[in-house]
């Protein structure tokens, strides 16, 4: 097969007297306090699994211990009342004695880590919680429910917390190779890409596992999906040169995934002419990385002759083959033709699965087609697929942007009654509609059927929130949503701090604004020191 056949030609690739003196004042004393602490510094938890025939994806790292079933029911009730007294405790010392008084609950493993795993997003409350429950009986350390709590401490960047873990875990005899993984992750994506190299390398010297090519191959994967492509394939080559790692089909095809999500056509014939020139023949993976990175060109034409030379090439589609094709197409407004793919998906042998039946959803969604994408949702519904929770996310996004409020609001309060829980983005969406559209009060009903149930605010739900209070006027409510944003351990966004500020100030809060400053640094002090 000839390259050209897959690259067009031609692609390249106190009182105050002023308000101003106010801010000086208060100016001088929060400069300092706004950057993140670095030196600890390092965002639903995934982990790389590179497997054919799917897209280079994250693997599941539960482990077959033996344990109860986290998802049992029994599990989750305990859960969902432990996640709901996080919620709604406003400090660490508040969040200790309200756990302690549930006398009733068995802290088993199983709960422990069904609860860090909810906790993704709280961080520190995360450690709280793990911290009370390493003195409560019936406990005993496993590997998942360290990863579930390295996760929420990777999103706030706690390097050094987390290796503090590591070293708890090696003494205990639960660290794995994969816990590395995740470190390397989270280091990738707070862009301490040397960090993450030196993960890698001191996994044998330090901790005793010695890498191999799967590893490599998922440290590679890591470094270019967290927007580091570059640098990826500057690993690549240099593992290489040295010998170090012979590279396979896999290691080509996350580089070529990492390239294609960057548009550089040019670096993507590039890797694809050493997959043909080393005798590698490419698989569904390498046909599907092409046709994404062609989509998301808008050559849609040279996407559908990638599939076409799969099809001659004996290679068959996958049902993630059609679902790339039909969200491509369709998000180029290509409608027609990506319901002739959805067709054929069916009439090839291929029982739509849920991603694919969402990527139709989407496809209508974008020309504002919703009652034919609700005909799809029941579609689903009769094949016994759903919808999820990812298919409502996915009209909710499509009614909030042409500001259909009401019937945004309406399939959201639809969820529950259908079974299908709101998840915390379903909440981050909803409660920022409401607030951008001057709806404070019906985001504080949001945030507080959220709260009710377990589910753990974001950093974006508390900024929404936070944002949308100052613009009405209510800024010691803001205040306090702020105040329970650092409770929890969640360091807030430059602009909020300074949005937050000037608002107090405005007002003539300066005191606030002080308190918050003090309660900003000492905050500061917990994530540097501990």
């Amino acid at each position: 097969m000839l390259l050209r056949n897959f690259f067009p030609a031609g692609c390249r690739m106190k009182h105050f007297s002023s308000y101003f003196n106010a801010r000086k004042m208060v100016d001088r004393m929060s400069d300092r306090y706004l950057p993140n602490p670095k030196c600890n510094l390092g965002f639903n938890k995934f982990l790389h699994n590179i497997s054919a025939p799917e897209l280079v994806s994250f693997p599941d790292l539960s482990e077959n211990s033996g344990l109860p079933d986290s998802g049992s029911t029994e599990v989750g009730n305990e859960a969902d009342k432990v996640c709901s007294v996080v919620a709604l405790s406003n400090s660490f010392s508040e969040l200790a004695s309200s756990l302690d008084n549930m006398r009733d609950m068995v802290v088993s493993p199983s709960l422990v880590t069904e609860v860090l795993k909810r906790l993704s997003n709280a961080g520190m409350p995360a450690l709280a919680f793990f911290r009370w429950a390493e003195n409560q009986k019936g406990f005993y350390y496993t590997t998942d429910m360290y990863h579930n709590l390295i996760e929420a401490l990777g999103k706030i960047k706690q390097f050094g917390l987390i290796w503090d873990l590591v070293d708890d875990m090696m003494k205990r005899g639960v660290l794995k190779k994969e816990t590395f993984n995740i470190i390397i992750r989270w280091y990738a994506r707070a862009k301490m890409i040397k960090e993450a190299i030196k993960t890698f390398e001191k996994m044998e010297p330090h901790f005793g596992f010695k890498p191999v090519l799967s590893d490599f191959n998922v440290f590679l994967d890591t470094v270019a999906k967290s927007n580091h492509v570059k640098e990826a394939h500057e690993l690549f080559v240099e593992m290489s040169r040295r010998k170090r790692f012979n590279p396979d089909l896999k290691s080509y095809t996350i580089l070529l995934e990492g390239w294609g999500k960057e548009k550089n056509l040019m670096m993507l014939k590039q890797v694809y002419n050493e997959i043909r020139g080393n005798g590698l023949e490419p698989d569904v993976v390498t046909y599907g990385i092409l046709m994404n990175a062609f989509l998301k060109c808008r050559m849609c034409d040279a996407a559908i002759n990638v599939f076409k030379q799969m099809e001659r090439s004996n290679c068959r589609p996958n049902a993630h083959i059609y679902c790339t094709l039909i969200n491509g197409l369709g998000s180029q407004g290509r409608l027609d033709e990506a319901f002739k793919y959805f067709e054929i998906s069916k009439n090839g042998g291929f029982r739509p699965d849920i991603p694919t039946y969402n990527a139709a959803i989407g496809a209508l969604c974008r020309l504002s087609r919703f009652d034919d994408a609700f005909l799809v949702v029941e579609e689903m519904r009769q094949s016994g697929l759903g919808p999820n929770s990812r298919t409502y996310d996915t009209i909710l996004n499509h009614l909030v942007k042409v500001k259909q409020v009401d019937d945004a609001y309406r399939l959201f309060c639809k969820m529950s009654e259908e079974g299908c829980e709101p998840q915390t983005n379903t909440y981050a969406m909803i409660i920022s509609m409401f607030c951008t559209h001057k709806r404070v009060d019906m985001a504080l009903e949001v945030w507080k059927e959220m709260t009710e149930k377990g589910v753990l605010p974001s950093m974006h739900i508390f900024c929404s929130l936070i944002r949308g209070l100052c613009f009405a006027n209510s800024v010691e409510e803001a205040c306090a949503f702020f105040e329970r944003m650092l409770n929890k351990g969640i360091w807030p966004p430059e602009k909020l701090y300074g949005n937050l500020k000037e608002a107090l100030i405005a007002s003539g809060r300066v005191d606030l604004a002080l308190e918050v400053t003090a309660k900003l640094e000492r905050l500061r002090k917990i994530l540097t020191y501990g």
